[in-house]
């Protein structure tokens, strides 16, 4: 029997989880309902994403770390549109970070334990410090490095740091089909 990530995944009121080729999804992480998760992404252990009253979009090549929570603000009487999560491509979300309704732009670095707010909008290219809190509404520009609670810039990125966003980005593709390798070669000792 082969890994499948969708084996890991769980509908919700008519909205399956929709995956792209080649998404990691650890066993133990929930998936929930309206999700798109882009191609050679990974979701980690005990992370949730939880599409169940409004969508996620999850770009390509994007790991979201062990512990993390992915969710919404649903429309109702005080937002009426409410507020979807979207990610973008290349984006390292670092273990246990809260993102919650909010958009985050491309090549992004989300430092450990942060938390990013309903509306807050994180431009392409930007680092979000460990600890960092992003609050609703906030919009954090491109090309600078964000810290403190409230996340306040503290300086320009410099040119090794804003390659570094692919550099994470790629090693985590690669860790991941290392992972689903591992589990594919468990699951097969299991059948013989």
């Amino acid at each position: 029997m082969s890994y499948r990530a969708e084996n890991y995944t769980r509908r919700f009121e008519g909205h399956q989880p929709q995956l792209e080729e080649g998404v990691f999804i650890d066993p133990s992480a929930v998936v929930i309902g309206d999700v798109h998760i882009g191609r050679d992404s990974s979701i980690w252990p005990q992370s949730t994403v939880r599409g169940d009253m409004h969508s996620i979009h999850i770009g390509e090549r994007c790991s979201i770390q062990d512990n993390s929570v992915l969710h919404i603000t649903h429309a109702g009487p005080y937002n009426p549109d409410g507020y979807p999560l979207r990610i973008g491509d290349d984006v390292t979300v670092a273990h246990s970070v809260t993102l919650h309704g909010c958009e985050i732009g491309s090549r992004v670095l989300i430092g450990m334990g942060s938390i990013v707010m309903d509306g807050a909008i994180i431009e392409d290219d930007v680092v979000v410090a460990a600890n960092s809190l992003v609050p609703p509404g906030k919009r954090l520009a491109s090309g600078h490095l964000y810290v403190g609670s409230p996340a306040k810039a503290a300086r320009p990125l410099s040119e090794k740091e804003m390659r570094y966003f692919c550099y994470s980005s790629a090693n985590y593709s690669k860790l991941k089909d290392r992972h689903i390798a591992e589990l594919e070669t468990d699951s097969a000792g299991v059948d013989e």
